[in-house]
């Protein structure tokens, strides 16, 4: 009978020690999750300066020499594609 409650007693001390690693786990998922929000918030911002300086370079080769064909298509689907943009904030607004 006791080699059956010391077996209890080990199943037990192994499931306390998986619960102990289970909310170690969980409170380092939680961490890695806020960390890659952060993360993914940081290369939003990399990414939406990045195109704001592309946009500022458009204006500038605009405004400071004559464009060639390749630079004025570009900066033309630029405008076309802002356009669109604000249209549809637009009809969301509208909603």
């Amino acid at each position: 009978m006791s080699e059956i409650v010391q077996h209890i007693n080990q199943l037990n001390n192994q499931l306390q020690q998986l619960l102990k690693q289970y909310e170690l786990l969980k409170k380092e998922n939680a961490k890695n999750r806020q960390q890659l929000e952060t993360l993914q918030a940081a290369q939003a911002e990399q990414l939406q300066k990045i195109d704001e300086l592309h946009q500022q370079n458009l204006l500038l080769k605009a405004s400071l020499t004559d464009m060639d064909g390749a630079d004025k298509k570009a900066l033309e689907q630029k405008i076309s594609y802002y356009v669109k943009n604000i249209d549809k904030c637009i009809s969301l607004l509208s909603k």
